[in-house]
């Protein structure tokens, strides 16, 4: 989670500073959680949109890598997916 702060800070230029506020207070798991479940994209998922780098999201993190899977209820998994497809992302699975 801190890596795709720092990739979207240096390559994306966007500086998350909400995203690592919530991973310091509640860590990695819990601030996922939180986003995916959110009913609206948060403000950094916009911004990553808006950059063409939405494989920086929380979303992208959790579809694609299957390693956290087991994380996840399956119906997390779904709104990530479907949040993810109604921007018209391009799943790459890892």
């Amino acid at each position: 989670m801190f890596r795709i702060y720092q990739t979207a800070k240096s390559e994306a230029g966007y500086t998350a500073t909400l995203f690592l506020g919530m991973l310091q207070r509640q860590g990695g798991l819990m601030t996922a959680k939180q986003l995916i479940n959110n009913s609206k994209p948060s403000a950094g998922y916009t911004a990553l949109y808006e950059r063409g780098r939405l494989d920086l999201t929380v979303e992208a993190l959790v579809v694609e890598y299957s390693q956290w899977h087991a994380l996840f209820t399956p119906e997390e998994i779904d709104k990530a997916q479907k949040r993810l497809r109604e921007y018209r992302y391009e799943f790459k699975p890892r």
